[in-house]
C-alpha cells in the first residue's frame, strides 16, 4: 500500500540536508518505490513530504543509504515521522524535474 512520510528533524540545516543530497544522489539515483519528495525549512527545522510505494521500501533506504550521509552530515537527533496511506495522488501533466 503507499504511503505518505510526513518528517520533521529540528535542528538540521539547509546546508547538511544539501551535503546529504549530494552524497546519496537520490535524484540520480532514485530510490525503489520512491515516487515523490519535497523539503522545505522552517521553525528551525527541516520538513519532508515523501510519497512511497510501500513504508518498507523508505525504511530500506534510510538503513541502507540515508543512514551513513546523515551520520556524515552531523544531523542532529532523529527525525519525527509519520506514515499515512494514501488516497490519492495527483500530478499536474507537464510538472517534473527539481526546483
Amino acid at each position: 500500500m503507499a504511503v505518505v512520510l510526513s518528517l520533521r528533524w529540528p535542528g538540521a540545516t539547509p546546508e547538511q540536508y544539501e551535503a546529504v543530497r549530494d552524497a546519496v544522489r537520490w535524484e540520480e539515483q532514485v530510490p525503489e518505490g520512491l515516487s515523490l519528495h519535497v523539503a522545505w525549512f522552517d521553525e528551525g527545522a527541516l520538513h519532508v513530504t515523501d510519497v512511497w510505494d510501500a513504508q518498507a521500501d523508505f525504511e530500506r533506504f534510510f538503513a541502507e543509504r540515508l543512514t551513513p550521509a546523515v551520520q556524515e552530515a552531523g544531523m542532529p537527533g532523529e527525525p519525527e515521522a509519520r506514515f499515512s496511506p494514501l488516497h490519492r495522488r495527483f500530478v499536474v501533466p507537464g510538472v517534473s524535474g527539481g526546483a
